[in-house]
């Protein structure tokens, strides 16, 4: 179970966040505005959207390929439980949840398909950052008084040394399975308990067999041109849901948006990232001119038509398949813990 202090964590950086995003609103504006959108702009939003997350699926396909031959198709129900579990749990929980029910189904040890996950997440992060970095010098021109946003250059230059400094150490670990798994085991037996020793070296070559997908350079690339892809649908979606209402950026002003709000939700918060996302939404839609309660207005619909959907479809996944959170979920870890490597 996660513990009590992660959930208190988020709670209050969402509490942080929310009070950055709602001080100074009219929020009678701001609900007269939610009121007023044209929401049939939400069916085509929430189509292209699901079409990125049939990508995401097809990605996961990709990546475990290695490991195991998964048809897309039953991927994308996987892919649905384990947004929907991010969407309703603390400290992306659904991730792990994504890579059991994989285990229950197909075998996957979880150690090896959460290998493929972090790749996903610093594919997704590198990207996102390339979406910030494009429009800096945009940036640079907006007006001053959009809250933390004036610092969003500083977050993205430390940002991209982070995660393109971590891609780089699973591209040269993937090049190199074997000098990777000397380091990796000689760390182990020096700094790890006798106890737990056998244990953690075994998880950790299983996660080491994750990476493979990496090795080829033209596998990292079709991963990389698969995320670009899979960001700019997300990105549509935003650009759908703007025209219910009345203002109007650019698609380059969304895409710095979306990569801003996607680096905030990295944060500790509230389940649905509560708060990081609307804040950073607002600040940057209020940096472009657009009044703040409309901003407000288009962020929550968003924001809400970017939870709902894929949370009641993973939901729908989730109950029609046998594996449940607790109980299940600690037995199948305990599981994979004691295969052989």
């Amino acid at each position: 179970m996660l513990k009590r202090w992660q959930f208190w964590l988020g709670i209050a950086i969402s509490a942080v966040f929310l009070y950055l995003a709602l001080r100074g609103l009219h929020l009678g504006e701001v609900w007269q505005t939610v009121k007023t959108a044209r929401y049939l702009w939400l069916v085509p939003g929430i189509a292209v959207y699901f079409v990125g997350v049939w990508a995401r699926a097809w990605r996961w396909h990709y990546l475990l390929r290695p490991l195991k031959k998964i048809p897309t198709r039953t991927m994308f129900p996987i892919v649905t439980i384990g947004y929907m579990g991010n969407n309703v749990f603390v400290a992306r929980a659904g991730e792990v949840l994504r890579a059991a029910i994989l285990k229950d189904r197909e075998g996957v040890p979880i150690s090896a398909s959460l290998a493929t996950v972090v790749v996903e997440r610093i594919f997704d992060a590198v990207v996102m950052l390339g979406f910030v970095f494009f429009n800096l010098g945009a940036l640079e021109n907006l007006t001053h008084n959009s809250g933390f946003i004036g610092n969003i250059q500083q977050l993205a230059i430390w940002g991209s040394v982070i995660f393109i400094g971590a891609l780089v150490v699973f591209l040269l670990a993937a090049m190199f399975p074997l000098v990777t798994e000397r380091i990796v085991i000689q760390i182990i037996d020096r700094v790890i308990p006798m106890r737990i020793r056998e244990k953690t070296r075994g998880i950790a070559l299983k996660f080491l067999a994750g990476l493979e997908s990496l090795r080829s350079p033209k596998d990292a690339l079709m991963v990389l041109v698969t995320t670009v892809i899979i960001w700019l649908l997300e990105t549509g979606k935003y650009w759908f849901v703007m025209q219910g209402f009345d203002f109007q950026v650019s698609f380059f002003a969304l895409m710095l948006m979306n990569g801003i709000v996607n680096i905030a939700t990295t944060l500790p918060s509230a389940p649905g990232y509560i708060g990081t996302f609307d804040g950073p939404g607002i600040a940057v839609l209020a940096a472009y001119g657009v009044p703040p309660e409309i901003a407000a207005g288009y962020t929550l619909v968003l924001h809400a038509a970017l939870w709902f959907p894929i949370t009641i479809l993973g939901a729908y996944y989730y109950l029609r398949q046998p594996l449940r959170w607790g109980k299940d979920l600690e037995k199948i870890q305990h599981d994979q813990e004691t295969q052989p490597v």
